[in-house]
C-alpha cells in the first residue's frame, strides 16, 4: 500500500486489517519495558490509536482526544502505538497530563506493523490508523489515513463506539 507523508510518497509493508477481521495477537513494550500483550484487555473495547510518532503535533492531539473523549467509558480501552522508545512515550505521558493513557512501543521488531498493515518502510515508523476491535477481538472499525500529517476521521470513530 502507498501513502503520503507531507505529499511525498512511501510504502507500507503488511495487509490491512478489514472489518470483520480477528485481530492477531501482539506483544509490545509497556513504558517500564515489561511485555503487554492484546489479551490483557481480554473483555474490553480495545481502540488500537497507531501513530507515528507522540513527538508530533497531530499524534499528540490524536491521543489527547480519543483519550478525553473515552477517558469515562468502563468498556473502552484506549491503546496509543507507536515505534517511539518506551522511555519517550513515558515522558510525553508526563508531559501531557495523561499518566494514565496506555501507550505501547512496537520499536523491537517489525511484526505488529506488518501484522497490521501499518509499517512504513522508509521510515520504520507505524502509519496513522485508527482500529476498533470488540470484546472478542474482532476488528469492527478501520480506518488508514493516506496522508500522515492528517487527522484521523474523529467523529466517525467515536460515532462507531456510540453504537
Amino acid at each position: 500500500m502507498k501513502i503520503t507523508f507531507g505529499g511525498n510518497p512511501l510504502t507500507v509493508l503488511g495487509t490491512q486489517v478489514k472489518v470483520g477481521d480477528s485481530a492477531k495477537a501482539f506483544s509490545l513494550l509497556k513504558n517500564d519495558l515489561s511485555v503487554s500483550t492484546l489479551a490483557d484487555y481480554d473483555g474490553k473495547i480495545k481502540v488500537l490509536n497507531i501513530v507515528p510518532s507522540l513527538d508530533t503535533g497531530v499524534c499528540d492531539s490524536q491521543t489527547r482526544k480519543f483519550n478525553a473523549e473515552l477517558n469515562d467509558r468502563e468498556d473502552v480501552v484506549v491503546i496509543t502505538i507507536s515505534n517511539d522508545l518506551p522511555f519517550a512515550q513515558a515522558r510525553w505521558c508526563g508531559n501531557a497530563g495523561l499518566e494514565n493513557a496506555i501507550t505501547l512501543s512496537a520499536h523491537r521488531d517489525d511484526v505488529f506493523g506488518t501484522d497490521y498493515g501499518v509499517l512504513i518502510k522508509e521510515l520504520r515508523l507505524l502509519s496513522r490508523t485508527v482500529i476498533v476491535l470488540d470484546q472478542s477481538n474482532k476488528v469492527t472499525y478501520v480506518e488508514y489515513v493516506n496522508e500522515g500529517t492528517n487527522h484521523p476521521n474523529y467523529e466517525a470513530a467515536l460515532s462507531h463506539l456510540k453504537k
